[in-house]
C-alpha cells in the first residue's frame, strides 16, 4: 500500500469525505462524493435492499445507490481512479525555533521555550518559507477553527491576537512555553506591536474569541461556503472529535415477514424487472422454469405488488427497526435459516443445548452459531465535535431529532449516491429468556438501581437538553454490559484481537403484539478474510465456558470498591456509567454500539456494592 492509499472500510469509519488527514507531504481534507472518480469502469455498486430503502427514505430520493470507494488498480484501461483531497489547512509553522522575547526584548534561554513563525500558503515558494536567503521546511498548524454544523476554515490570527480583522498586518508567531503542549502554555503574538493572547482563550466553552463562522466547507472545494450563524469552535485537527461518520449497517438477513420481496429480487435479473404491472407479461414469465418453481403459489396479485415495490426502491415493511428484523431471523428460525451455499451470504444453526447447558447460564433461551454473515455499512454524513449514532434499535435518528446544536454535514453537493463496504464475517448469537427477565426487571432492587440509572440519564439530558436521546431501561444496561464482558473474556482465546470483535444489542419491543425481544450477537467482520477464519464459532461451541470467565470478571474489579461504588452524577461526570470503568468493562470504541455508554455490571452480577440486583446468579 503506498503513501497515497488508505483502505476502502477507512474512507468510512475514520477518512471519510470532510475529514482531515496527515500524510508524509502535508495535511490534506478528503474530498467530497463529487471528488471521488472510478475512472473508466462502472461504479461497483453495492446491493442490500433493507438498507437501500431506509436510507431511501430518509433521503427521499427513490434513485439513491450505495457503491464502494474506487478501488486502486494496475489496469491500464481502468483509468485512474482516485479520490480528489484538498490541502488544508493553509496555514503552517515555520521550522525555525527562535528564541522566546522577555520583556526587555531580550532572547530567553532556550529551555524557557522558543517561538515559531506562522506562514499563510501564499507566502510559501515550493512548499518551503525564504527568510533572510535562507528556505525553510513547513508544517501544518495543528490548530483550526470549526462549528457544530461542520464549517471548517483557518483561524484567523490577526483578527484573534489584536481583537479585530486586519490586525497590524506584521507576522505572527506561536509561542510555546514548555514542551506539554498545553493550550494555556501556547501563546500568539504579534511580533510588531505585541498583541499576546492564550491560545486557552479559544477553548474556553461559549467564547466568541475566534469569531463567527464563514461557513466554509473545504471538502467540497475551493471557495464553497454557506451561511452559518454559529461562532467558531478551536479544533485541533487531530483530535478524536473533529470528525464522527454517522454510519448505519445492517446485517444481511432475509425478513421474514416479506418473504416474497426476497425471492422477486432474487428473480429480477432472470426476467421480473420488465414485467411492472403486466399481468400478462407476468404469466409469460412464469413459463420459465425456474421463475416457475419460485413463484408457485404465489397470488399474480402478491407479485406485482413486490414488482412494484423494488422497482420504486421501496422494500415490504420499511417502518420496520433495522434490528426487529435481524432479531426475528435469529431468535425464531435459526435451525432453518441461511444457505448451506458455501459463498452464501448467510448460514446460522443453533448449538444443541446440552452442549451448553450450565446452572449460569438458565437466563439464556438458545445459543445460535452464525458461520456466516454479511455486514453492510453505509456513511449517510458527518459530524463534529459530538457524535450522532444509532439509537439501541439500529436506526438513525430523523432529522428533527438531531440536536439543533450538532447538524450533521452533507458528504457532498447533490448526494445522489452513498458510500458503502461490505463486510464479511462470524458470530454468536445469544437468546435471552424474555420470561426470565420481565421477573427480574420486576425486582425492588433492580428497580431501584434503575433509578438511580435514571437519575444520571436525567442528569445527562438536562447538560444536552436538544437531545432526543430515551433512557434505554435497565435490560438494555445489562444486555450492553453483559456483551463487553464476554467480548473480553472471548477475545483471550478466539484468536481475534479484542478490537476486531464487535456487538449488536436486542432489547426492545415489537411494536404491533408488544412482544419483548432480548439477544446480544458477538461477531466479527472485515473485507477481506481476516472475519471468516473460524475462531469465533469454535470458541462459541464452550459458551458456557466464556460467560462464566465473563460473569467472574464483572463479580470484582480491579478499581474496587470505588468502581462498585460509583454512582452517576455524584462523584464524577460518568452520569450514563453505572459500575463500569477501564478495569472492567470498557472496550475499544470499534466495538460498542453506544460509544462505551449505557453500562453498569451491577445489573449483571453481585458486586461488592450491590448484592441483589444481578441477573446471572454464580453462587
Amino acid at each position: 500500500m503506498s503513501k497515497n492509499e488508505i483502505r476502502a472500510s477507512q474512507l468510512l469509519t475514520t477518512f471519510g469525505a470532510g475529514a482531515m488527514m496527515d500524510q508524509p507531504d502535508g495535511s490534506v481534507i478528503i474530498g467530497g462524493l463529487d471528488s471521488w472518480h472510478y475512472g473508466a469502469n462502472p461504479p461497483p455498486i453495492v446491493e442490500e435492499p433493507r438498507l437501500l430503502a431506509k436510507l431511501r427514505a430518509r433521503l427521499q430520493r427513490n434513485t439513491l445507490t450505495l457503491r464502494t470507494p474506487p478501488p486502486s488498480t494496475d489496469d491500464p484501461t481502468a483509468g485512474r481512479p482516485n479520490i480528489t483531497v484538498f490541502k488544508f489547512p493553509r496555514c503552517y509553522l515555520v521550522q525555525k525555533p527562535e528564541p522566546r522575547i522577555d520583556y526587555t526584548g531580550q532572547p530567553m534561554p532556550e529551555h524557557m521555550g522558543s517561538r515559531r513563525r506562522i506562514a499563510l500558503q501564499s507566502e510559501l515558494n515550493n512548499g518551503k518559507f525564504a527568510s533572510e536567503g535562507k528556505r525553510y521546511e513547513v508544517v501544518p498548524l495543528r490548530f483550526v477553527r470549526a462549528c457544530e454544523h461542520g464549517h471548517l476554515s483557518d483561524i484567523d490570527w490577526q483578527a484573534y491576537v489584536h481583537g479585530h480583522a486586519g490586525g497590524c498586518g506584521a507576522p505572527i508567531y506561536l509561542e510555546e512555553r514548555s514542551t506539554s503542549g498545553a493550550l494555556v502554555d501556547v501563546d500568539v503574538i504579534c511580533s510588531s506591536c505585541g498583541a499576546r493572547r492564550t491560545l486557552a482563550d479559544a477553548a474556553i466553552k461559549g467564547t466568541r474569541a475566534l469569531g463567527r463562522c464563514d461557513g466554509r466547507r473545504p471538502w467540497l472545494g475551493n471557495y464553497k461556503q454557506e451561511r452559518c450563524s454559529l461562532y467558531s469552535r478551536l479544533l485541533i485537527r487531530s483530535a478524536s472529535n473533529a470528525y464522527f461518520p454517522q454510519i448505519l449497517s445492517i446485517i444481511s438477513i432475509p425478513d421474514k415477514k416479506s418473504p416474497v420481496d426476497d425471492i422477486v429480487r432474487q428473480l429480477w435479473n432472470d426476467g421480473l424487472s420488465v414485467v411492472a404491472n403486466d399481468v400478462k407479461t407476468l404469466n409469460i414469465m412464469r413459463q420459465i422454469p425456474n421463475i416457475a418453481n419460485r413463484l408457485a403459489g404465489i397470488p399474480d396479485a402478491e407479485v406485482l405488488a413486490s414488482v412494484a415495490r423494488i422497482a420504486a426502491g421501496v422494500a415490504a415493511f420499511v417502518e420496520r427497526p433495522v434490528k426487529e428484523v435481524e432479531y426475528e431471523a435469529f431468535a425464531e428460525s435459526a435451525e432453518e435459516l441461511g444457505s448451506d451455499q458455501p459463498d452464501g451470504d448467510f448460514f446460522a444453526r443453533s448449538l444443541p443445548k446440552n452442549h451448553w447447558t450450565a446452572p449460569w447460564m438458565k437466563g439464556i433461551r438458545n445459543v445460535i452459531l452464525v458461520h456466516r454473515l454479511r455486514e453492510v455499512i453505509a456513511q449517510v454524513a458527518f459530524t463534529r465535535f459530538e457524535s450522532v449514532g444509532t439509537d439501541i434499535n439500529g436506526e438513525l435518528p430523523d432529522e428533527e431529532e438531531i440536536s439543533l446544536k450538532v447538524n450533521p454535514a452533507p458528504l457532498g453537493q447533490y448526494v445522489d449516491w452513498l458510500p458503502a463496504v461490505e463486510n464479511r464475517g462470524e458470530g454468536v448469537f445469544l437468546v435471552f429468556d424474555e420470561t426470565q427477565i420481565t421477573t427480574w426487571v420486576d425486582r425492588p432492587k433492580v428497580i431501584a438501581r434503575a433509578v438511580v440509572l435514571k437519575d444520571g440519564f436525567d442528569e445527562w439530558k438536562r447538560l444536552h437538553k436538544s437531545s432526543k436521546r430515551q433512557f434505554p431501561g435497565a435490560p438494555y444496561y445489562m444486555l450492553h454490559t453483559f456483551a463487553h464482558l464476554l467480548m473480553t473474556a472471548i477475545s483471550l482465546d478466539c484468536g481475534y484481537p479484542a478490537s476486531s470483535l464487535r456487538e449488536r444489542i436486542y432489547a426492545f419491543e415489537t411494536i404491533p403484539d408488544g412482544k419483548r425481544c432480548f439477544g446480544v450477537l458477538i461477531y466479527t467482520a472485515s473485507s477481506d478474510a481476516e472475519g471468516t477464519l473460524g475462531g469465533l464459532v469454535e470458541a462459541a461451541r464452550r459458551i458456557s465456558e466464556f460467560v462464566r470467565k465473563a460473569l467472574d470478571l464483572a463479580t470484582l474489579c480491579s478499581n474496587d470498591p470505588i468502581c462498585a461504588h460509583h454512582a452517576p452524577g455524584e462523584h464524577d461526570h460518568a452520569l450514563l456509567h453505572g459500575a463500569a470503568c477501564h478495569g472492567c468493562v470498557l472496550v475499544p470504541e470499534t466495538s460498542c454500539e453506544q460509544r462505551n455508554e449505557f453500562l453498569d455490571r451491577a445489573l449483571v452480577v453481585a458486586t461488592v456494592e450491590n448484592c441483589d440486583a444481578g441477573f446471572f446468579d454464580i453462587a
